[in-house]
C-alpha cells in the first residue's frame, strides 16, 4: 500500500498515479478516476483560493480503511487515495482517486462510492477564501 493513500501539500500528477496503479497487476481491465478540481464560483461567490486542513494521522487512518472497503466490497485488484492540504487556487488539483478492477462496472461504482464516502467521513476541512472573507465548508456530497 505504501504511497496509495497520501496526504499532501503538492500537486500530483494524473498520469504517474495511473502508471503506478496499473503496476499491481495485469489482470486490471478498467481503470477509472475522480479527479476534483477548486472551482473560482461556488454558492454564488467569487472564490480566490481555497485552505485545506486536516488531522494528518486520523486522516490517513480514514483514507486506508476506505481504501481496504472499497477493495473488499467492490472486488478491486488497487485503489490510489491523493488529498492536498494548504492552500489551492482556482483550477489547481485537490483530490485524486484512482481505482483498478477486472472490469469498468466494479470500477465505476467505487471510484464514486470512494469519492462519496471520502467527503463524508474523512477529516479533512475546506475553507474558502473570497472577496467577502473566509468562510468553512460544511460537507456535502
Amino acid at each position: 500500500m505504501s504511497g496509495s493513500v497520501r496526504l499532501q501539500q503538492d500537486d500530483f500528477s494524473l498520469e504517474a498515479e495511473i502508471a503506478a496503479l496499473r503496476t499491481s497487476s495485469k489482470r486490471i481491465g478498467g481503470i477509472v478516476s475522480f479527479l476534483g478540481c477548486a472551482r473560482d464560483f461556488s454558492e454564488n461567490r467569487e472564490v480566490s483560493e481555497l485552505s485545506f486542513e486536516a488531522y494528518p494521522s486520523m486522516a490517513l487512518d480514514e483514507l486506508s480503511a476506505l481504501r481496504e472497503q472499497a477493495i473488499a466490497r467492490f472486488g478491486l485488484i488497487d485503489a490510489r487515495l491523493i488529498h492536498r492540504l494548504g492552500t489551492v487556487h482556482a483550477g489547481d488539483n485537490i483530490v485524486l482517486i484512482v481505482v483498478g478492477a477486472e472490469h469498468r462496472a466494479p470500477a465505476f461504482d467505487a471510484c464514486r462510492w470512494l469519492i462519496d464516502e471520502l467527503k463524508a467521513r474523512a477529516p479533512i476541512w475546506k475553507k474558502e477564501i473570497t472577496p467577502q472573507g473566509e468562510s468553512w465548508v460544511t460537507p456535502h456530497p
